[in-house]
């Protein structure tokens, strides 16, 4: 969900930042350098206390951090997809702005988009498992990777396992992750062809 948050906003803000383009540009992705130098856990921890522990308010604060790159990403996407000619045919037949972004713009600029967001899924997976960790996270009757090694490590001197098993488990399924966006990369990137 919070992969489903960032991919909202980072399209919706690097399309139009792309599209408008000038000073609008230009002030947009001052924001989005101002979001970067600001510690990304200190807010995520931050938006968690003022806004509560609830699950959807966990993937909606990570989420909501998390789309900077995708911002970027769908930004130079836009720059170099509005200079072709059928946003210039659309620009002539009178299609609104809004429609051109949204009809023509966006889905031409859904592969790396796909691609990144199968990388960002293990960055957000990773985030949680480790706010969960720190006892800010997921809370019970809920569970996740973090809470699961934080309860191992709590047993690490009589069961290993309790903390090596999720541990394992974490790590391949981020591994996995990973892999699958570096294949989808591959198929999905005309220049690699």
């Amino acid at each position: 969900m919070a992969s489903l948050v960032s991919l909202v906003i980072g399209v919706l803000y690097g399309a139009i930042s792309g599209y408008l383009g000038g000073r609008v540009d230009n002030i947009m992705m001052r924001f989005v350098d101002i979001m970067y130098s600001l510690p990304f856990m200190f807010l995520v921890i931050l938006l968690m206390v003022v806004f509560g522990r609830n699950i959807l308010l966990i993937y909606a604060a990570i989420g909501a951090v998390e789309w900077l790159d995708m911002a970027r990403i769908v930004r130079g996407q836009t720059l170099a997809l509005k200079q072709r000619e059928f946003v210039e045919a659309a620009h002539a037949l009178g299609v609104r702005d809004s429609r051109i972004v949204t009809r023509h713009l966006i889905p031409n600029a859904i592969g790396p988009v796909i691609v990144y967001v199968t990388l960002t899924v293990p960055k957000v997976i990773l985030l949680e498992s480790f706010l969960s960790f720190l006892g800010l996270g997921v809370q019970e009757p809920l569970t996740s990777w973090g809470v699961l090694i934080s309860e191992g490590t709590d047993m690490m001197q009589s069961s290993p396992w309790m903390l090596l098993v999720p541990s394992v488990f974490l790590a391949m399924t981020l591994f996995c992750l990973n892999f699958l966006g570096d294949g989808l990369r591959d198929a999905l990137d005309p220049k690699t062809r």
